[in-house]
C-alpha cells in the first residue's frame, strides 16, 4: 500500500505524487482511491487502492534506472511492422506493460516513423501519450524539467 506523498507510476497516465486518499461510493460499495496528482497539466487521477497492482501501478524508478533509460535511448532498435493496426496493438501492449524501457521503445519508434513518413492521428496521439508517460517518470526520478528530458530525447533522434 502506498501513502500520501509517495511517487508512483501509472502505466497509462505516467508518474505523479499521491495527493490524498479518498473514499467513494460506487455501485453501492465504498471504495478507497489514491488521488494521483500528475505534474503535466495538473491532472488528478483516482486509482483504486484495491487492485492497483493489477493495473500496474508501482513506485517510480530510481535515479540510476532513469539514467539507464536515457543512456539506452540512442541505441534502441526502431524496427516496427508496416501494418499500422498490428503496430498500434504491439505499441499499446508495450505502453500498458508500464516498463519504462518498453515505453522508450514506443517513443523512439514513433519518433523515427514520424520523421520518416509522418504519423496517423492515432499514432500521433499515442506518441504524445507515451512521451508524457516516459518523461513524467524521468522528470521525478532525476528532478529535471519536462523540457530538459524532452530535449534529451529529441537530441538522440538527430
Amino acid at each position: 500500500m502506498f501513502s500520501i506523498g509517495d511517487y508512483i507510476a501509472h502505466p497509462m497516465h505516467g508518474a505523479g505524487v499521491i495527493d490524498g486518499i479518498v473514499s467513494k461510493r460506487i455501485d453501492g460499495a465504498d471504495r478507497e482511491y489514491y488521488v494521483l496528482k500528475l505534474p503535466v497539466g495538473d491532472m488528478l487521477v483516482l486509482v483504486p487502492v484495491i487492485g492497483c497492482e493489477n493495473i500496474g501501478v508501482r513506485q517510480i524508478i530510481s535515479a540510476d534506472e532513469a539514467r539507464q533509460v536515457l543512456a539506452a535511448f540512442p541505441g534502441i532498435d526502431v524496427s516496427m511492422t508496416q501494418n499500422w493496426n498490428k503496430r498500434y496493438r504491439e505499441n499499446m501492449v508495450k505502453i500498458k506493460s508500464g516498463n519504462p524501457m518498453d515505453v522508450a521503445e514506443v517513443v523512439k519508434g514513433l519518433m523515427a516513423r514520424d520523421s520518416e513518413r509522418g504519423l496517423s492521428t492515432g499514432e500521433r496521439r499515442m506518441l504524445h501519450s507515451a512521451k508524457q508517460i516516459l518523461i513524467s517518470e524521468i522528470v521525478i526520478a532525476l528532478n529535471l524539467t519536462y523540457e530538459q528530458v524532452e530535449l534529451q530525447l529529441n537530441d538522440c533522434m538527430t
